[in-house]
């Protein structure tokens, strides 16, 4: 295990409305303001996203399993933002419900407001945190 200590900078309220797109509308508020590092709380509704259930295989490199909203479905869930070199980056799972079915993932692109969304950004000051390229799963990972 790796970490490091950092304190809370500015806390930045959002609220998405129908259609935003979720996850491009947190990469420009975190390039905009220059928040290189934030906890992120999302509570609301989401019409479209594609999620990742699991890998396919506990395998490297993982092989993704996708899943489509496709509807309006109430969200909530927890995210990251740290930067892969100029470009902030969201790292966010969330449990999605419609009716009776819940589907749980990381939600990674194609993410769309249903009416409204809540956001609550924690900027996270005093670290030096970043996202990288791993070569063995293939994926951008957390590297302090």
């Amino acid at each position: 295990m790796k970490y490091q200590i950092g304190k809370t900078g500015r806390v930045v309220v959002v609220r998405f409305e129908d259609k935003d797109d979720v996850i491009g509308n947190l990469v420009e508020l975190a390039r905009k303001e220059n928040i290189k590092a934030a906890a992120v709380y999302l509570v609301g509704g989401m019409r479209e996203g594609s999620i990742v259930v699991g890998p396919e295989k506990d395998e490297f490199p993982p092989m993704p399993v996708w899943r489509k909203l496709g509807e309006s479905h109430e969200v909530v869930g927890f995210g990251t933002v740290f930067w892969l070199d100029d470009e902030p980056r969201v790292h966010f799972h969330g449990a999605f419900g419609k009716k009776d079915m819940v589907k749980v993932g990381c939600l990674r692109e194609n993410s769309e407001t249903f009416l409204v969304l809540e956001a609550i950004v924690l900027e996270i000051e005093g670290v030096t945190a970043k996202r990288e390229l791993d070569p063995v799963s293939g994926m951008v990972l957390l590297k302090l």
